[in-house]
């Protein structure tokens, strides 16, 4: 349950308020200046004596199973700052190559990917893949390539961590990416709930849209409420794409939660000749931004190379975005 106080509400009323909740057996969280949250079974608690309270501008009870990331909670969108970046706010392009493969690449394609319009560059250094023999990652080395990227291009990074155990290792890692195998790995999550970190959580493929939110939730509920969440695409019966990207999905998650929604087209089709509609598609149902593959060399990618773009498709579809972001944002 939420309740709100009047604007200017003197902070030891508030106190008085929550000692008297407290004294009938419930939690009480002071959220920030003039709201609180009352935990428990609040069935149980009258609103209409809750308002009685000469302070109290309103009480909303919160019906869905994920609270903190519900509209509900919170009515304003969340916008998360990175460097210079507002993700939730600012049109944000994620891109950089499916896995670091060495210093020299993933500078190379930072710097392209800049000049073309990103504002977060994406690289993988630990990669969990479907074959034990595919190549699996740089590890720590491709961390640190990765923070050299980030040093020479300005850009902040966004790199997935597929452990509690790494976390260490991604100090100098801005944003935390949770993958598809991973949006369900609940220790996973609850340590980065602990963390001042980004988390950006994929949606699973075969995830519903409540449980990539009870995911979420899992994030908030320790403390850190710094979570954009990706559509990705998610299995369907078609065969002729990798995946299916939920456009709906993007729209309802808008709907539904005050958290940043991006999208990534390169993983939902895997093919590079539908990652422009398809980012358009995204950004146009209300994607804050959107997550792309980008290589310089893709035929000769040690992963994932056809579905990642050139620089210069990266350009184009950056300018058609900025062309859509002025009508939706």
């Amino acid at each position: 349950m939420i309740v709100v106080f009047k604007k200017d509400t003197d902070a030891a009323y508030i106190g008085s308020f929550e000692k008297y909740i407290k004294s009938l057996g419930f939690d009480v969280c002071v959220l920030g200046g003039n709201t609180a949250e009352i935990k428990g079974d609040t069935a149980l608690l009258d609103t209409e004596k809750i308002k009685s309270f000469g302070m109290v501008e309103s009480v909303t009870r919160l019906s869905s199973p994920y609270k903190k990331v519900s509209r509900e909670y919170r009515k304003e969108d969340t916008v998360i700052k990175v460097g210079d970046v507002l993700i939730g706010k600012d049109l944000t392009v994620m891109a950089g190559p499916c896995s670091v493969e060495s210093e020299k690449q993933i500078i190379e394609i930072a710097s392209a990917a800049k000049k073309a319009g990103a504002s977060v560059i994406r690289g993988g250094a630990f990669k969990p893949r479907t074959s034990p023999y595919s190549f699996q990652g740089l590890g720590k080395d491709g961390i640190k390539y990765l923070v050299k990227a980030k040093q020479e291009t300005g850009l902040p990074v966004v790199s997935e961590i597929i452990s509690k155990d790494y976390l260490d290792e991604y100090a100098d890692i801005d944003i935390l990416q949770v993958g598809a195998r991973n949006m369900q790995n609940y220790d996973l999550l609850k340590a980065l709930g602990k963390t001042d970190k980004p988390v950006l959580l994929k949606r699973g493929m075969g995830a519903s849209i409540e449980e990539l939110l009870m995911s979420a939730e899992y994030i908030l509920s320790e403390g850190n409420g710094k979570v954009i969440l990706c559509e990705r695409g998610i299995k369907t019966f078609e065969t002729m794409t990798r995946n299916t990207l939920d456009v709906s999905a993007v729209a309802l998650l808008k709907k539904l939660t005050h958290l940043p929604v991006v999208a990534d087209p390169s993983h939902a089709c895997g093919m590079s000749s539908l990652v422009k509609p398809l980012s358009l598609a995204a950004v146009s149902a209300g994607a804050s931004g959107i997550m792309l593959e980008v290589h310089t060399n893709p035929e000769y990618a040690f992963s994932d190379g056809a579905q990642a773009v050139k620089p210069e498709e990266l350009k184009e579809i950056t300018d058609a975005l900025k062309n859509i972001w002025q009508f939706v944002k």
